[in-house]
């Protein structure tokens, strides 16, 4: 199943956004367990800076490949 990234844009905060609710209603210790990687507060906070960083990244290579293809395709 693939979602449109305009899709992830608003899907990704609010799965975080819904994490963190039930983090900080489920939990006794909601801002210092943050910290705890076996905490869902943890990667809810941690989603919404992944997502981007790894969608920048792929279309830095996707450009990268685009202009060797034009710089392979000028030299012929």
């Amino acid at each position: 199943m693939f979602l449109s990234l305009p899709t992830l844009t608003v899907l990704v905060p609010l799965v975080s956004l819904a994490g963190l609710f039930y983090s900080a209603s489920v939990e006794e210790n909601f801002p210092q367990g943050c910290t705890s990687t076996t905490s869902l507060c943890f990667y809810s906070l941690l989603l919404p800076i992944t997502i981007p960083v790894y969608v920048f990244f792929h279309l830095w290579t996707w450009m990268d490949s685009k202009s060797l293809v034009k710089s392979h395709v000028k030299d012929d």
